[in-house]
């Protein structure tokens, strides 16, 4: 078990795995009278030694993914809590939301004031076949973060990278109208090519591969043509696409480097 920064208790049950709330630290209501976010993690941030090591790169740098609302949420609250007050839209929840949103603004102003190159927020929206919760609700709660968010990163000359798990179809225009630049989705439980024809040029898309069943289970041959299956879609050598492979500790190492092999090598030569 540990307490995390924000007053959460989770529990780790495999070394390595994330783990999860166990003891939220908000539960009850009660609680939130006298709650603060974790302030002194962003005053506490080394701004010098980011900037050096940016200096000291000629890659592109890109912030670390610590704004999460809808996650932090989660977390704060409990799952099944969080989409109660959902769908009660209760007083607690938007004065709780509107002082997690407030903390991460300040983390991307702070993020803005240094030499990256993109700065990076995330949560995961989706389950396999549709969105967690009605999009309309993701609409009226979340959409104005997430635009601000945007108009913050491109007010500061960066770009805006958004990272979520799960079927996010629904909402792929709304990515798209509020500014994100580049998004890292979980394509194969989409239909990889639909999304391509419909957003390939409006939106850079940030991997990836399949994590649920190709790399951990697959055979290499069946992880390159995957990748294959991506390139052909997205990759039409006009820019647009980012190779990205996210693995877990148990995927085999040989899966993990056909993916990067894959993507140098040339569309044609899997022809």
């Amino acid at each position: 078990h540990y307490t995390d920064d924000w007053g959460s208790v989770w529990h780790v049950a495999e070394a390595g795995v994330i783990g999860e709330v166990k003891e939220p630290a908000l539960a009850d209501w009660s609680e939130l009278a006298h709650y603060q976010p974790p302030w002194v993690l962003l005053r506490d941030r080394n701004v010098d030694a980011i900037n050096r090591r940016c200096v000291q790169s000629d890659q592109f740098m890109l912030s670390d993914a610590t704004v999460r609302p809808f996650e932090r949420l989660q977390f704060l609250r409990g799952t099944e809590n969080l989409f109660i007050d959902l769908a009660y839209g209760t007083s607690e929840l938007r004065r709780l939301l509107a002082m997690v949103h407030e903390y991460y603004l300040e983390d991307i102003r702070r993020w803005c004031q240094t030499d990256v190159d993109g700065v990076m927020f995330m949560d995961d929206w989706g389950a396999n076949q549709r969105l967690l919760i009605n999009p309309e609700t993701w609409r009226e709660w979340f959409k104005p973060l997430y635009r601000e968010y945007c108009d913050l990163i491109h007010a500061a000359g960066k770009f805006a990278f958004f990272h979520t798990d799960g079927h996010t179809a629904a909402i792929y225009d709304d990515f798209v109208e509020i500014g994100i630049d580049a998004i890292n989705s979980q394509l194969f439980v989409m239909d990889i090519e639909a999304l391509a024809h419909k957003y390939k040029g409006r939106i850079t898309f940030w991997g990836e591969i399949d994590r649920q069943y190709v790399l951990p289970f697959g055979s290499p041959d069946e992880v390159r043509a995957a990748v294959m299956r991506v390139r052909r879609a997205l990759d039409d050598g006009m820019g647009g696409v980012i190779a990205q492979c996210e693995w877990g500790k148990d995927n085999p190492r040989q899966n993990v480097e056909a993916v990067f092999k894959t993507w140098l090598e040339p569309v044609d030569a899997h022809e």
